[in-house]
């Protein structure tokens, strides 16, 4: 079975996705495209054979032709899109965030739930991650025992130039860790603290870079993440499992490790695409094959939920710079058992 999709937003990320639908991945094909700029979604549908326009989302999703719907639009749009594509029983990969707050999001998991059967997947695509399966491996095997800690660096060379901010260092950033360390324990994050190191010169008055953000985890795992947003010299990610008798960390990234004249060198990926490449092809291709074959996988509706409502105490945790108790609803049987 080829699945037919529409993809609702077609900037960088949506046009990526696209790539790899349309010459990387196998069993599907690109059908319809809309985006917020009709332009763009026509040059685009220019260079895919047979694809239409459609002057809205909801028009896509109601398209006969379209079989599963990928959301690559702004943030703020997710919740609309998810709803309908829920109510018209497709199957719908959803970019991170799920929608932009709790009540939207929980909005999304009573319709799911409603629905009977589970037809939303969110874009955590770490979890697809080689190096960071290997570290799971270790942990769920018993490799290095019992574990304690986590540490973890998310380092960008650089944010856009304005409209950046210290709270979106956690909601466009920090999520990602947020739902890494869920899936890395198996469990809930039960509190979390922000703190304010020394303030980088490359920074400004509204972006506090580096921040730390600690999470407690149920089982009483605490993890640490360095957010260090304006580092320079490229994109470089960074965590490390501490159990009772070893560790677990992620391998280096460089394709090549240069030895010569008594020193060594390796690259550092210059941003996201090229560092998780990899992870976004497994990740739409375990999708694909899901909605092939009738069936779910990946990140739910519930995995976006939960990183929500503590991306939301971080920032309350950011704001009064105390630690901030983690409040979420409790979890549908829907997903325990799914």
């Amino acid at each position: 079975m080829t699945v037919r999709v529409g993809v609702i937003g077609v900037g960088m990320i949506g046009q990526d996705h696209i790539r790899r639908l349309t010459h990387v991945l196998s069993g599907s094909q690109v059908v319809a495209v809309t985006d917020v700029d009709p332009t763009r979604a026509q040059e685009v549908a220019d260079g895919l054979q047979g694809a239409r326009v459609h002057a809205t989302g909801q028009e896509l999703i109601r398209d006969d032709d379209v079989d599963a719907v990928l959301v690559a639009s702004w943030g703020a749009t997710h919740e609309e899109y998810v709803l309908a594509a829920i109510e018209a029983g497709k199957p719908v990969f959803c970019e991170k965030p799920l929608a932009t707050t709790e009540e939207a999001c929980q909005r999304i998991l009573d319709a799911e739930v409603a629905s009977g059967r589970r037809l939303v997947m969110v874009g955590f695509m770490r979890r697809y991650d080689a190096s960071y399966q290997g570290v799971k491996s270790a942990v769920d095997d018993g490799a290095i025992g019992t574990p304690l800690l986590m540490h973890c660096a998310h380092r960008n060379p650089s944010v856009p130039p304005y409209g950046f901010t210290t709270e979106m260092m956690i909601t466009d950033s920090a999520i990602h860790e947020i739902d890494l360390v869920r899936w890395m324990f198996g469990e809930e994050v039960v509190a979390a603290t922000v703190l304010k190191p020394r303030r980088s010169s490359k920074g400004s008055d509204d972006l506090h870079d580096p921040l730390i953000v600690l999470l407690e985890m149920g089982s009483g795992v605490l993890v640490d993440v360095e957010l260090s947003l304006n580092i320079g010299y490229g994109y470089d990610i960074r965590g490390e499992v501490v159990g009772e008798s070893g560790t677990a960390s992620l391998a280096e990234t460089a394709a090549a490790m240069v030895k010569s004249d008594g020193r060594f060198s390796g690259g550092v990926p210059a941003d996201w695409r090229e560092r998780f490449i990899r992870a976004y092809d497994v990740e739409l291709q375990d999708w694909i094959d899901a909605v092939a074959t009738g069936g779910f996988t990946g990140p739910s509706a519930w995995d976006g939920y939960a990183a929500a409502v503590v991306s939301d105490a971080c920032l309350e945790a950011l704001r009064t710079g105390t630690r901030t108790v983690v409040s979420q609803r409790e979890r549908p049987d829907f997903y325990t058992k799914s």
